[in-house]
């Protein structure tokens, strides 16, 4: 998990992410600035796994704090979130 390819410093091209954390990505493509959401779309809460996972493998990054809720990583597509979903750039990033 969280291979880097040595000559770029990018996650490694053949690391492909699971159907959940396809899903929790493409949530972003759509958003300002690529925001990642919180809750899928029956209202449960992104495991936690699944937000770590695509951090650790550079697709995510953690944006902004909650300070109403702490321990919630919110987050934004990374331009290798985009690649790895087959876009390119950042819509709306600021």
């Amino acid at each position: 998990m969280g291979e880097i390819a040595e000559e770029t410093g990018e996650p490694a091209p053949n690391i492909r992410p699971s159907e959940p954390q396809v899903r929790y990505l493409a949530r972003g493509l759509d958003e300002p600035g690529g925001k990642l959401p919180l809750f899928d779309r029956d209202g449960r809460e992104i495991p936690r796994k699944t937000v770590e996972a695509c951090i650790a493998h550079g697709w995510a990054e953690p944006w902004v704090a909650n300070p109403m809720k702490p321990d919630w990583l919110v987050c934004r597509l990374t331009p290798a979130g985009h690649r790895v979903l087959g876009r390119t750039g950042r819509k709306g990033a600021s």
